[in-house]
């Protein structure tokens, strides 16, 4: 098995790929909601040892609220998948946007229809891979006027992709290697490799927190990471999903009380 050093052109297609073809990630909004559980959690996401950005996250039945430092000062989105709706508030300025987007059900969140914009995407059969049984998809895509094709098996219960072809020629396999406690929580650790037509891979890993039904950490190479730390499971108060009293809503033109 060949190994290779991954360059900044390889991060990003491997972060792509990885982000938007695993159903579940503790970064997508349709995903972390896809669980059945509220609860409040810090984000860390680490792009290289230096640089490390952390983030308040907030799960609610319905919203997910993100908490976070820009320039000194908070800001925070949140954001209605159903509705397709997101509001950014500016806690310096006292004031929050809207702005609007296509709406996901949690049904479409579940598959990679939801994941991936501008192609044609159906489901071709169920198939039984190593024990886990699959949901077989194809998606079809436009890139650089040149129709691609791209298949993914989905494990039916966890949402993940357990295996993928790509237009390239390239592999993706997810197998899970065993079942551990990070931060004192159960998870499943799986292990993601990657392989190119000449032999070459890439392997990254993220465990799964089987009570959330949520990937809660992931490692990619070169030093790439993110996770959920502090989480607490529970109900979340109503009115963290709300501006806060007296904010200003701004307008492309005018302003407005909320």
């Amino acid at each position: 098995m060949g190994r290779f050093k991954v360059t900044g052109d390889d991060m990003r297609t491997l972060k792509k790929l990885f982000i938007l073809t695993t159903a579940l990630f503790v970064a997508d909004i349709p995903s972390v909601m896809s669980g059945s559980l509220e609860f409040s959690a810090e984000a860390v996401v680490s792009l290289n040892q230096q640089d490390v950005r952390k983030t308040q996250l907030f799960v609610g039945e319905h919203a997910v609220r993100r908490d976070m430092l820009v320039n000194g000062y908070r800001m925070t989105e949140i954001v209605f998948p159903e509705q397709g709706l997101a509001l950014l508030i500016n806690d310096h300025t006292r004031s929050f946007q809207e702005r609007t987007f296509p709406g996901v059900s949690k049904e479409t969140s579940e598959s990679p229809c939801g994941q991936i914009k501008d192609s044609v995407c159906e489901k071709t059969g169920e198939e039984t891979i190593d024990g886990i049984k699959t949901e077989k998809w194809q998606i079809v895509s436009d890139e650089n006027n040149r129709k691609t094709r791209t298949l993914h098996w989905i494990d039916k219960d966890r949402k993940l992709a357990i295996r993928e072809f790509f237009p390239d020629g390239s592999v993706a396999e997810l197998k899970m290697i065993k079942k551990e406690k990070v931060n004192s929580r159960d998870v499943e650790k799986w292990e993601r490799t990657l392989s190119r037509p000449d032999g070459q891979t890439i392997k990254s890993y993220q465990w799964y927190d089987t009570k959330l039904k949520i990937a809660v950490k992931e490692e990619l190479p070169n030093g790439f990471y993110r996770e959920l730390v502090n989480i607490k499971v529970g109900k979340q108060p109503p009115d963290l999903f709300e501006p806060p009293v007296g904010y200003i809503k701004e307008h492309a033109h005018k302003q407005s009380r909320y």
